[in-house]
């Protein structure tokens, strides 16, 4: 009969540099789902868009990431583009944010994986003699 028993000791808490990434880019893939959901919905409420609640409420929540946007492009960009160009610049940076994620991860090793898998990991299973290297059948 095998027996599992839990870590010892509380759980490790989460580094600021991890949680600060993590929360940007959950902050980052949210602003992106919003001008999505607007974009979806700007193509299937048609002219009647403008007294849509629901793409009211995305016109308020991608505002932000619109002035932003507006403010770091050039006057070139005409102002029905800005959210393409949002959309580019998020990704990007979700991209970036990922990378960095990522790269903390690495440093701090099991931290990044929830407390559940860290317990799966260190809990010991029956081990086929395939996975050890030996034949079936056979003794090792």
């Amino acid at each position: 009969m095998v027996q599992y028993f839990p870590l010892a000791g509380p759980p490790k808490r989460m580094p600021t540099d991890l949680l600060l990434v993590t929360v940007a880019k959950a902050l980052v893939e949210l602003a992106g789902l919003f001008i999505l959901g607007q974009g979806v919905l700007y193509l299937l409420a048609g002219r009647k868009r403008e007294g849509n609640v629901f793409y009211q409420l995305f016109q308020v929540l991608t505002r932000p990431v619109y002035a932003v946007t507006r403010l770091i492009t050039p006057r070139l960009v005409v102002d029905r583009h800005i959210p393409f160009v949002a959309l580019i610049l998020l990704f990007w940076l979700w991209l970036v944010l990922t990378i960095m994620k990522v790269q903390i991860c690495a440093g701090y090793g099991d931290l990044c994986m929830p407390q559940r898998d860290r317990d799966a990991a260190l809990a010991p299973r029956v081990v086929s003699a395939a996975e050890i290297g030996g034949r079936p059948g056979r003794p090792l």
